[in-house]
């Protein structure tokens, strides 16, 4: 049996809220009548991690697991990372200090990848720098660092994923139908297959696109900020067209072709649901900039050194094996280790897709932390 304890906490800068909610809010699995010393946190920048898919399976395997939500839940559009950082520190010390763990372990899925990464850099050599405008967020400089790090179906960053999923035929952000023909991923005169000219126009064009919003965004927040004004809400249209999504001869691997997680690429890119498609120019800077969002994976992960593990799945349409083997290449931990899992990004299929990668990760835990005492 598996018992649910909920948890939830204040943190820095966020009180408890007037209706009553906590703005750290989680589950906390493990076995019943047991209180492990190995346990696992898992976050996300806005996604409800609470009842995570792992967590049960992994207190069956007799590890903790707090699937925990920062006070960002359902609010990327306004995403900080110095105060998601300090929320998760919130975590990290309540599995220490009240859940009797004695090793801590970070479960970096999908976008959390970056995330935890960017918290253990953070606790090992604070050098995050509060956003424009801003005081840093007490705590911030005193995280407690975790002992191990797991990359599971990870991206890169929010700025790289983007980036890497931008539609570069867009030419005006104003207007989500104005095209520029010579990119045009769905116009059969391109591809499918892609030439390597053509895809080194094209990724080309999506930093330039990334770098133009950018530009804007500085410009716009200058303005706004000497007319006495905080913030705009924008969109960033058709942010569904990675060239991989559509070209399966492109990084081959059991994924289904012109699928991405909102199904049919051309269909969800011209639909009104993507990354970055609700932002404002403040958290552009702060989160999607590849010049200058602290959100990006490389540099953090090259500040870990703890036991890491990296687990890519084979039938992913958003992640694909280049960005695992950029996730490892960039962690500076002496002991790490890559394994590649059948299973789409959740890893609902195949059958028992979910209970293998939580063997591997249990395996690997128990070779490191087994006693508890690692740190």
């Amino acid at each position: 049996m598996i018992t649910r304890t909920f948890v939830s906490r204040p943190s820095a800068g966020a009180p408890r809220a007037g209706a009553g909610g906590h703005p750290c809010q989680g589950l906390y699995h493990a076995p019943e009548g047991a209180r492990p010393k190995v346990a696992m946190i898992a976050t996300h920048y806005q996604i409800d991690f609470a009842e995570h898919y792992l967590a049960e399976l992994m207190a069956e395997r007799g590890i903790g697991f707090l699937g925990w939500n920062t006070r960002f839940r359902g609010y990327e559009w306004n995403f900080r990372l110095d105060q998601a950082l300090v929320d998760i520190g919130v975590g990290v010390r309540w599995l220490r200090e009240e859940a009797g763990a004695d090793s801590v372990v970070l479960l970096g899925n999908s976008g959390g990848g970056s995330l935890m990464a960017a918290y253990q850099a953070q606790a090992v050599d604070p050098s995050l720098r509060p956003p424009v405008g801003h005081e840093p967020v007490p705590g911030v400089d005193e995280l407690p660092a975790a002992d191990g790090y797991v990359s599971l179906a990870a991206h890169l960053g929010r700025p790289d994923v983007l980036t890497a999923w931008m539609d570069a035929a867009v030419v005006d952000e104003f207007d989500p139908v104005a095209t520029d023909p010579s990119l045009d991923l769905f116009d059969p005169r391109n591809g499918p297959p892609y030439s390597a000219e053509f895809i080194e126009r094209y990724r080309r064009a999506q930093v330039d696109r990334n770098h133009r919003i950018t530009a804007w965004a500085k410009a716009e927040l200058a303005r706004l900020t000497e007319a006495g004004y905080y913030d705009r809400h924008f969109t960033v249209p058709r942010t569904w067209a990675d060239p991989r999504m559509v070209d399966p001869s492109l990084e081959p691997t059991d994924r289904k072709p012109n699928s991405c997680y909102r199904g049919s690429v051309e269909a969800a890119n011209r639909g009104d649901r993507g990354i970055a498609g609700e932002t404002t120019v403040r958290n552009w800077l702060n989160m999607w900039s590849l010049s200058e969002s602290p959100c990006r994976g490389e540099g953090n992960l090259a500040k870990i050194t703890v036991p890491a593990l990296v687990v890519n799945a084979t039938g992913d349409t958003g992640v694909f094996p280049s960005d695992a083997d950029r996730i490892a290449d960039a962690l500076a931990a002496s002991d790490k280790t890559r394994h590649d899992h059948a299973g789409d990004h959740y890893f609902l299929e195949p059958a028992g897709a979910r209970d293998a990668v939580a063997d591997t990760i249990a395996g690997w835990i128990a070779e490191r932390f087994a006693s508890g005492s690692a740190r």
